[in-house]
């Protein structure tokens, strides 16, 4: 009988997440299509006036979206292969909440790191000439960042943890709620290792930007959770090389930057 509430909790569980992650891509659909997407653009924050915490607030609700849509659906298999695990655990959807919540807490910290550095290079662009004349050294050093990222040693140890996560579970798992946290926020560091240079040119092309976005979420989702994502690591870098090369000779010719 226990058993069989944990299943259809586990089942309930799964299909609220993919509801969430299908809420999250209509949403960001139509936050593009309305025309608000623009006004969360980093660019349009920076100019619009309104007070800087206020500005941080709008950015860090979006980011919500943007996390769902684009994160979660790489972290599916981690979640129900923990379903698994705590099938015989009552407490398994507290603690399943709790592992979100530190989820998005961890890619929301990332959010609020880049929208303060990007109010700070704002800043600088108006108080030198020189980069202001420049700026399309921006954009090339983000597509750069992240190309050069995807051959880096940590980039590829925190993949290997996405795609083992059955050996993090053996040795993290414990029962209790508390434990759900823990372990959302443990898979949540992973993850940012995995992704944040890549999620660093998503907030550059703007929020709910919907050609980077699914573009960017194929491939994380690919690196992450498919066995042929280690192949993918190193064409995707070279690509992002060579569109930081394009974003500095011919400035406007990417979309989003």
């Amino acid at each position: 009988m226990a058993a069989n509430a944990a299943s259809r909790g586990r089942f309930n569980a799964m299909g609220v997440l993919a509801l969430a992650i299908a809420v999250a891509w209509a949403f960001c659909a139509w936050a593009e299509r309305s025309g608000i997407a623009a006004q969360l653009h980093h660019h349009a924050l920076y100019e619009s006036g309104r007070p800087y915490w206020f500005s941080a607030l709008l950015v860090v609700v979006a980011w919500q979206f943007m996390t769902a849509a684009m994160m979660l659906p790489s972290s599916l298999g981690f979640i129900r292969l923990y379903a698994a695990t705590a099938r015989s655990s009552s407490d398994f959807l507290p603690a399943l909440t709790l592992f979100l919540g530190a989820y998005f807490s961890v890619w929301t910290g990332f959010a609020l790191a880049a929208f303060i550095g990007d109010m700070q290079l704002h800043r600088a662009v108006d108080a030198w000439p020189w980069l202001a004349g420049h700026t399309a050294i921006v954009p090339a050093a983000t597509l750069g960042l992240a190309g050069i990222y995807q051959f880096t040693p940590l980039k590829d140890a925190c993949l290997r943890a996405c795609r083992h996560p059955a050996m993090y579970l053996m040795r993290y798992y414990r029962r209790g709620t508390l434990n759900g946290w823990r372990l959302g926020l443990g898979h949540a560091l992973y993850c940012l290792g995995c992704c944040w240079a890549l999620m660093l040119v998503m907030f550059a092309a703007g929020v709910a930007h919907l050609a980077w976005m699914g573009v960017l979420a194929t491939i994380m989702f690919v690196e992450k959770a498919t066995p042929v994502g280690d192949r993918l690591v190193a064409p995707v870098g070279a690509a992002l090389c060579v569109l930081s090369g394009i974003a500095l000779l011919a400035p406007g010719a990417i979309p989003g930057f």
